[in-house]
């Protein structure tokens, strides 16, 4: 995460420049949002050690779709959120007695994915370009630098784990947040939230094409009780 947060200052150095000194609401904002960011990925890193990619992003989704029921109380929101959390119910039931540390992490890593886009939808508001989310990573960076000081060695003596970790950190936060930060700053919360319907799908795709992650049935009704409350909430905002 430093590699992704100089990346994006060098990047958006002009943008900090002309922005001239930055007002307390706006630091708090970006502080809060890359705090909230760096805590996401480390505990949702922590999880995936311990348990299957497709299903820690499934049980994770349960945190953008509260922010998309939150944000429109009515009767289908309110079963959409009903069948999300059967479905997370349905794949923690398969971990809690195997992997309970696991279902911690990504429970902790879902809390911090939704403050994600509500405090990233604020940042991308009061800044621009990727100035605010370089600046909300570095701080993010330095928070949680010290769960990395065991290993920071090993990483910094090899000039080829260095330059791996900028680039997945590049690919990983410069990019895929760059984008969420482009697209926040054009549509509401609640459809972004939405938006990100695909990412268990996908992620139980890489799981098995990648990593040998075989889903059982429990796992897929549980993965599909999660996108059917997702496509509840898609139904609703199309017809607002």
């Amino acid at each position: 995460m430093i590699g992704a947060a100089v990346v994006l200052l060098a990047l958006s150095w002009r943008s900090l420049r002309e922005d001239g000194r930055w007002s307390r609401a706006r630091l708090a904002a970006a502080a809060g949002f890359g705090i909230a960011t760096a805590a996401m990925n480390l505990t949702f890193y922590l999880a995936i050690e311990r348990l299957d990619l497709g299903k820690g992003v499934a049980i994770e989704f349960i945190g953008p779709i509260l922010v998309a029921a939150l944000r429109t109380r009515t009767a289908r929101n309110g079963v959409a959120l009903v069948a999300a959390v059967a479905g997370v119910v349905v794949l923690t039931g398969v971990e809690v007695d195997r992997e309970p540390l696991g279902l911690v992490y990504i429970f902790l890593a879902s809390a911090m994915w939704a403050l994600y886009i509500v405090l990233g939808s604020r940042v991308a508001r009061v800044t621009r370009g990727a100035a605010g989310l370089g600046v909300g990573l570095a701080i993010g960076a330095v928070a949680i630098a010290p769960f990395g000081l065991a290993d920071a060695g090993t990483v910094l003596a090899s000039p080829r784990l260095l330059a791996l970790c900028v680039l997945v950190g590049t690919l990983s936060n410069v990019v895929g947040y760059g984008i969420d930060q482009f697209t926040l700053r054009r549509i509401p919360v609640r459809r972004f939230s939405l938006l990100l319907a695909l990412l268990p799908v996908t992620a139980t795709v890489f799981g098995f094409a990648f990593l040998d992650q075989t889903p059982s049935r429990i796992d897929l009704l549980g993965i599909v009780l999660v996108l059917l409350g997702v496509a509840i909430q898609q139904r609703e905002t199309i017809a607002t």
